[in-house]
């Protein structure tokens, strides 16, 4: 078998190309059309792209695969209710190129990890069930009943079922991620990471700790009535591009915008929307009307800076804070103004990098609110603080007692169409006892009640020798993760690795002694089963369960869904074992539907609602005023201000996103609103850390990070001058999650801090 040095776990390392422009100052328009039209007519003929994008997210339609942004609930647009983004994602899917088993004896796996995450995806999509066999150098065909019959067999040959990993992305149905959470739980283990684990996880650990429930309180309609919106860590211009729509429509409504974040996007800034005249003429809609560019993991020393301005003014005036609200509806305000009133607010704004006249500037835009939301992403998230980083947004929306109203409210956005819905489902490493009674009575078999591994912990765990197999319902998990040696080093240490998905990626090329690729049908495809053409339900970042039906015919005739991949691998796996009549439920996914509304609360009638336009609301307690928290109230909480001690040549990286990807998808090679075009291997820098470092625009460095005694590299980045605070770089992932240390995580949610790694740089020869 190839050893890690023959097989590359990182993208080509080259000095790329790369041509730099202006950053832009708008976004959407016509180039966003151009780009949508140029990615659709590459992938597809003109007639089945015009089609197919007509059904996106329309309410008989097909769930976008890519982010979980909702649709109105209402209307839908009848030129599109999609994004440029959006469009890309689904040309992806919807491609007419294959990756057939011809494909797969051209190319040995290790001539196929020398060519980049880009080329890989653009193959096409995999027709057929692929094998590679122990000692093998290229994947061969194979049959279903033989895969199946392969992995049960490694499966049943484990010590114990904790050896075994299923992780999952946010792609994932309900009803498959239902199935899937079922069938693991009945093999006997709760070893369920999912990719929730690397991006929302502190907010949900934040947020139930603090209003009792790990999910958003506003619905999409709350941006048209809000006084306020606060945008932080977030770009959703290039990782949810239809958010610009409601945003456009608040401000237009007289809603005031404050974007926290240490890059200036484009998205953020000025938008033309697509469907619009003005969207071709003009100057578009400004959106942001306050702009702070807060220091890579400066956002807590910032709140603290604006509500100790706050509290100054309270004192003064009394009438800043709604102090009904705190009384009646909160716990812990006595020991956060104490906290607060020991702040310094010079040193609050030294840490944060923003002034104190601009902190002022954001306390009075507060202060005449009434209504504020406030959203968040990764920028937020992925820090070792991750979730004192939210709970500390939650502090300031209890002062102003915004949040159970209209108009107001906590805002996590997620960047994966269903991942919400997953960890609904029961994806989850700690389920909660409650759950697992339910399960118990429904299906009457004992699930397990230990907590399985999340993400970091399954990675460590292969990493020694703890666990032998790992399946992944969907996602590129090497690409995904931090530390990607060490990552790709613990899957090969696996007997037996099977990755379920639609195109070729990264970690189908760093594998186990075994390794499978089992070929799914994709979010836009008929699903036709034993009762005729089915549906899957969604549900998106504001907790609203939909419907999802695919219109094109299935790539390949050898392709499965995912709910009938986890039936059939249940039952070669349990057998006689499990009670489940496993084939009635993948014959109609109505009947997994009921299974699911007899075990998971809210969804009562889950058939006849999910029929109807639009779906049906989750309950939320936290959008009712009401919080589930063990004192029934919503929590104030004292947290501490983290500053980052660098030395002389030392900077904090964050990883970020491309506007040409989605994830790990790689769609292009272009940033167009940042200005960077033909290559990913960039390095975000300011211009007076370079003249200091002695670096040039076009410069090709290699990045270093240092942590618990090891040294990591990522090669021949080109430093790129950026408009971001001083000792702050960005770079792109996953090119640069090679530096990113598997235990630097977020205290609580274990989310890898991608967004705030010590690095060093020095020329590349």
């Amino acid at each position: 078998m190839p050893k890690p040095k023959d097989i590359n776990p990182q993208p080509p390392i080259t000095k790329e190309n790369i041509q730099l422009k202006q950053p832009q100052t708008v976004a959407g328009g016509l180039p966003a059309i151009t780009s949508a039209v140029k990615h659709a007519f590459r992938e597809m003929d003109a007639q089945q792209s015009i089609k197919t994008l007509f059904q996106v997210n329309q309410m008989d339609g097909f769930d976008c695969p890519g982010c979980a942004w909702p649709d109105p609930d209402d209307r839908r647009s009848v030129l599109g209710e999609y994004c440029e983004n959006g469009a890309k994602a689904i040309a992806e899917e919807a491609t007419k190129k294959r990756v057939t088993p011809e494909f797969f004896q051209q190319y040995t796996v290790a001539e196929l990890s020398q060519y980049s995450d880009f080329w890989l995806g653009k193959q096409g999509r995999i027709t057929q069930p692929m094998v590679l066999q122990t000692g093998q150098t290229k994947y061969e065909p194979i049959s279903w009943e033989s895969a199946f019959q392969l992995i049960a067999k490694h499966l049943n040959e484990l010590n114990n079922p904790n050896e075994a990993i299923f992780y999952t992305s946010g792609r994932t149905s309900n009803e498959a991620a239902f199935l899937y959470q079922l069938f693991v739980r009945q093999f006997g283990t709760n070893n369920l990471p999912d990719c929730s684990n690397m991006c929302h996880e502190s907010s949900g650990v934040a947020l139930s700790e603090t209003v009792g429930i790990g999910k958003g309180s506003v619905k999409l309609e709350d941006f048209y009535v809000a006084d306020l919106i606060i945008i932080q860590g977030q770009n959703p211009g290039t990782n949810h591009p239809r958010m610009l729509s409601a945003l456009q429509q608040a401000k237009r409504n007289g809603a005031k915008i404050i974007t926290i974040n240490p890059l200036p996007e484009a998205g953020l800034l000025r938008f033309k929307n697509p469907q619009e005249l003005s969207g071709f003429v003009g100057s578009g809609t400004q959106l942001t009307d306050l702009f702070l560019p807060v220091k890579i993991n400066g956002d807590v020393a910032l709140l603290k800076g604006i509500m100790k301005i706050l509290w100054d003014e309270e004192q003064a005036k009394d009438d800043i804070f709604d102090k009904e609200f705190i009384k009646n509806k909160t716990v812990g305000f006595e020991e956060f103004i104490a906290d607060l009133k020991e702040q310094d607010i010079v040193k609050l704004a030294k840490a944060c990098g923003i002034s104190v006249r601009e902190m002022e500037q954001a306390a009075d835009l507060i202060m005449q609110s009434k209504n504020i939301i406030i959203c968040w992403a990764m920028g937020i998230t992925q820090h070792k603080n991750g979730v004192e980083n939210i709970r500390e947004i939650v502090n300031l929306l209890l002062l102003k007692g915004s949040i159970g109203k209209a108009g107001a409210g906590t805002c996590p956005v997620r960047g994966h169409s269903n991942v919400q819905g997953d960890r609904t489902m029961g994806i989850w490493e700690k389920p909660k006892a409650a759950f697992l009674e339910k399960l118990a009575q429904v299906f009457d078999f004992e699930p397990p009640s230990a907590h399985g591994y999340n993400t970091v912990e399954a990675i460590q765990a292969m990493a020694d020798n703890k666990a032998k197999v790992f399946i992944a319902m969907g996602g590129n998990f090497l690409s995904a993760t931090p530390d990607t040696e060490l990552t790709a080093e613990a899957l090969q240490n696996c007997d037996l690795t099977v990755q379920i998905s639609t195109k070729l990626n990264r970690s189908h090329l760093l594998h186990g002694k075994t390794a499978l690729i089992l070929p799914c049908l994709g979010r836009s495809e008929k699903d036709i089963q034993k009762s005729g053409e089915q549906f899957v339900s969604v549900e998106n970042s504001m907790g609203v369960v939909h419907q999802s039906r695919g219109k094109l015919p299935p790539a390949s005739p050898h392709l499965r869904s995912e709910p009938d991949i986890v039936a059939a691998l249940a039952m070669a796996t349990l057998g006689t074992r499990s009670k489940v009549d496993w084939q009635a439920l993948v014959d109609n996914y109505d009947l997994i539907r009921d299974k699911i509304e007899q075990v998971i609360a809210g969804f009562d009638n889950y058939n006849e609602r999910v029929r109807k336009k639009g779906g049906f609301y989750l309950p939320n307690g936290a959008r009712e005023g009401q919080f589930n928290t063990l004192s029934k109230k919503a929590h104030f909480t004292v947290n501490q201000v983290v500053t980052h001690q660098l030395s002389a040549g030392e900077y904090l990286m964050m990883t970020i996103r491309s506007h040409d990807q989605f994830n790990t998808t790689i769609y292009g090679l272009d940033d167009r609103y940042r200005g960077i075009y033909n290559g990913r291997r960039v390095v975000m820098m300011n211009e007076q850390d370079m003249q200091k470092a002695s670096f040039k625009k076009g410069d090709f460095v290699n990045l270093y990070s240092h942590y618990e005694g090891k040294k990591r590299v990522a090669a021949c980045f080109m430093v790129v001058p950026y408009p971001i605070p001083r000792q702050c770089v960005a770079t792109y992932f996953p090119e640069a999650n090679v530096l990113v240390p598997l235990h630097l995580k977020a205290h609580k949610s274990d989310t890898p801090a991608s967004k705030s790694v010590v690095v060093r740089m020095e020329l590349c020869g």
